[in-house]
């Protein structure tokens, strides 16, 4: 049982509903495959100081009861490196736990929230040792925003892609000289080890673990409780100097719509910029500053995405599912899904529902 307080009031959060994610054709950068261990038992471990947002964001992703929905309950524990009670960097707001480190060794994910001061103070020892006997014994460990820098402390960035936020990237690199730093990603799954950057990308890192464990319909029904996008396509880079307003995606958001409707179809940067009634040289250059992205990755992650949906949850044939997402031939469906995911169409399928699975496609 954790014990939150506070003697202020808190807004709540409005929706979000910009589009960012990595700035390759994947969810997230590096993927290493798909899993197919359980996830059931998750601890997030807190320091003082801790950012109340990122660890609501894992309360709300791991800790809340949906089994009225048919979605899966964690065993979700909120634990302390500091003593019994915490403070949070917003005045009057404490947190209480009765968890120790000791929690820690049964956890399947471990996960870091941000906190304040957390770039560089010294952490707990026992702190440090928990996380890496976690990854020796095969459990995960996550970072959200500053929480990286606790990962870094502990070893587990050496030679590892890693994502922060942007503002905090060169001093990621600084002070941890073998890690990867990817500056401009919201998270980067480098298994077992997952780094997320600022705030709310630590909602997409969570759906994504979600999604390699337990599949897109549950990762789906998840988000849509939160009321957020499961995928974003984009990356921190159009946050970087010059932040975008919130209705950014206002000039090609009616394309946007368009495009994922018909991503049967074929579709051309002269198409789409006479759909929006600009000229193919400022519809590109506007789509790349609105999403982050080029046109043809945005529609190329959108039909992976729908693959993936297509072939956890219906028994449609490769051909037919190459079709319906645009990619016209189960061979070139294959090549794009392998260059997405590193796995093929067929080894994701079994990875979902079974066995059963059609003869690959050279």
């Amino acid at each position: 049982m954790c014990v939150v307080s506070m003697d202020t009031t808190v807004a709540p959060i409005a929706p979000y509903r910009q589009w960012q994610d990595c700035r390759t054709p994947s969810n997230s950068c590096h993927l290493s495959g798909i899993l197919t261990g359980m996830l059931k038992n998750v601890a997030a471990v807190l320091l003082d100081g801790v950012h109340p947002f990122e660890l609501g964001v894992l309360c709300e992703v791991f800790g809340l009861d949906r089994s009225d929905e048919g979605l899966p309950v964690y065993d979700f524990a909120i634990v302390s490196a500091e003593g019994p009670s915490l403070s949070t960097h917003v005045p009057g707001f404490t947190v209480s736990t009765p968890y120790g480190l000791d929690r820690l060794e049964e956890a399947d994910l471990i996960a870091v929230p941000a906190g304040s001061d957390y770039i560089g103070r010294e952490y707990p020892p026992e702190m440090l040792d928990a996380l890496r006997r976690a990854t020796d014994r095969g459990a995960r460990v996550l970072s959200v925003c500053s929480g990286v820098f606790v990962l870094g402390a502990a070893g587990l960035l050496d030679g590892r892609r890693c994502a922060v936020h942007w503002r905090q990237a060169d001093e990621l690199a600084l002070r941890h000289p073998r890690a990867i730093v990817e500056p401009d990603v919201l998270y980067v799954d480098e298994d077992p080890v997952i780094t997320s950057a600022g705030t709310a990308s630590g909602i997409d890192a969570c759906l994504h673990i979600v999604r390699k464990e337990q599949g897109t319909e549950v990762a789906n029904k998840i988000a849509r409780r939160m009321i957020v996008p499961p995928h974003r396509d984009g990356g921190q880079a159009q946050f970087v100097e010059r932040p975008l307003p919130l209705s950014s995606c206002d000039t090609v958001g009616e394309v946007l719509v368009w495009m994922e409707r018909h991503l049967d179809e074929e579709m051309t940067v002269e198409q789409l910029a006479a759909r929006a009634h600009m000229s193919p040289r400022t519809f590109a250059r506007r789509f790349q500053q609105e999403t982050g992205t080029t046109p043809y990755r945005w529609i190329l992650r959108q039909r992976v995405l729908l693959a993936q949906q297509l072939l956890e949850a219906t028994d449609e044939t490769m051909d037919a599912i190459a079709g319906r997402t645009g990619f016209g031939t189960a061979a070139a469906l294959r090549h794009q899904f392998v260059r997405a995911l590193g796995t093929t169409p067929n080894a994701y399928r079994r990875t979902f529902r079974g066995p059963r699975a059609e003869p690959e496609v050279a």
